[in-house]
């Protein structure tokens, strides 16, 4: 890359500070809630097999799981601690080729 110019004046153009890389502040994270562990096993069993997760969320999530699981964009600091730790931890995916937890998050069973 070519070195940048001076500025027209004379002047020589002042660098911004650098700044460091951070992970990300926010998320999009599904969910499939599960009261039972037996429960929340079988709908990983699902997911293994390759159905997709917003049906395995409809089937098997205990709360309003209309959407799919879909809990939307999460920041940093409004999720329980074991559940945003995986939801920072894990890969980006989608409902065809989901990236879950397993063994379920132990918030009550969660699947993320």
């Amino acid at each position: 890359m070519p070195p940048k110019k001076a500025a027209k004046g004379g002047g020589a153009k002042e660098e911004a500070p650098k700044k460091e890389a951070k992970g990300g502040t926010a998320v999009k994270v599904r969910h499939i809630l599960c009261e039972k562990q037996g429960k929340a096993l079988e709908a990983i069993e699902k997911l293994k097999s390759g159905m997709k997760f917003n049906e395995v969320a409809a089937q098997y999530s205990e709360d309003k799981a209309r959407s799919g699981g879909d809990l939307g964009w999460m920041t940093r600091g409004s999720m329980v601690g074991p559940f945003q730790d995986a939801a920072f931890a894990l890969s980006n995916s989608s409902c065809d080729k989901p990236i879950y937890t397993d063994p379920p998050v132990k918030t009550n069973s969660d699947i993320m």
